[in-house]
C-alpha cells in the first residue's frame, strides 16, 4: 500500500463503506429484476446522460453505477453480479474497507467527468477495473473455467489487458469517444493504486537485463576469465 494512501486510511478510515460490492450489486440485480418483471425501461432513467443531468436529473451521477449489462441471460448476470462482488469483497478485504471505497470512488469520478466531456459512460469497465486490481494482488489464485479447467488470476489479467488494448485501438480508430472516455476512466484508479509498483517492477526487470548483457559482454571479452 502507497504511503499517500496509508495516510488518508489514517485520517479518514472511518468512512469507508463496509461490503460496499455487496449493497452494489444487490442494487444492480433489484434493477435488473424490476425491468424484467414490470416491464419498465428502468434502466433509462438510471444510465448517465450529461445533457439529462444538467436538466435536472441529477440522480443519474450515481445511479449509473446499479445499471446491469442489458440484453443479456438471467443467468449470465447472476454469474456476472456474483464475480463483480466475489472480486470487489476480496479487494475489501485485502485493503481494507476504506481503501477499496475509495478504489472505486476514484473509478466512478473519472467515470463521471469523463461522461460529462462525452455526454454519457458507464460502469462496464470500472466494473472490469476490479479484475485487473485483482490480477495484480492475487496472480497465482486459480479460477476454474467453465467450472472445470485450472487457471491462474494472472493469465486472465493477460488476456484482459489485451482486451483493454484492442477496445483502445478500436474507439481510437473509430473516434468512439464514450468508449474512449470509460476505458480511460477505469483504468485511472488501477495506475493510481498500481502505477508505482508496475514502473518499480519494469525499472528492476530493465536493471536485470542490463546485466545479463554486461555479463555476457564481459564473458566474450575475457573469456580466460570464466
Amino acid at each position: 500500500m502507497k504511503r499517500w494512501l496509508y495516510r488518508m486510511q489514517y485520517k479518514y478510515g472511518r468512512y469507508g463503506i463496509e461490503n460496499l460490492m455487496l449493497y452494489i450489486t444487490i442494487t444492480m440485480l433489484a434493477v435488473f429484476l424490476a425491468q424484467m418483471l414490470l416491464q419498465i425501461a428502468i434502466i433509462d432513467f438510471l444510465s448517465f446522460n450529461s445533457a439529462y443531468i444538467l436538466q435536472g436529473q441529477v440522480w443519474r451521477v450515481i445511479t449509473f453505477i446499479f445499471v446491469p449489462v442489458v440484453g443479456t441471460h438471467p443467468i449470465f448476470i447472476l454469474l456476472m453480479l456474483y464475480v463483480y462482488y466475489f472480486l470487489g469483497n476480496s479487494l475489501e478485504g485485502e485493503w481494507g474497507k476504506f481503501s477499496f471505497t475509495l478504489y472505486y470512488l476514484i473509478g466512478i469520478i473519472c467515470a463521471v467527468i469523463g461522461g460529462f466531456i462525452v455526454g454519457t459512460t458507464s460502469n462496464q469497465y470500472l466494473n472490469l477495473s476490479l479484475l485487473l486490481a485483482f490480477a495484480q494482488l492475487f496472480p497465482n489464485m486459480e479460477f476454474r473455467l467453465f467450472f472445470l479447467i485450472p487457471v491462474k488470476v494472472k493469465y486472465i489479467g493477460y488476456v484482459m489487458w489485451i482486451l483493454y488494448a484492442l477496445a483502445l485501438v478500436y474507439a481510437l480508430v473509430n473516434l468512439d469517444l464514450p468508449l474512449l472516455a470509460a476505458l480511460l476512466a477505469a483504468l485511472l484508479n488501477f495506475f493510481l493504486f498500481f502505477g508505482q509498483d508496475i514502473i518499480g517492477r519494469f525499472s528492476n526487470w530493465m536493471k536485470y537485463r542490463g546485466r545479463r548483457r554486461q555479463f555476457r559482454q564481459n564473458k566474450r571479452r575475457y573469456p580466460n576469465q570464466w
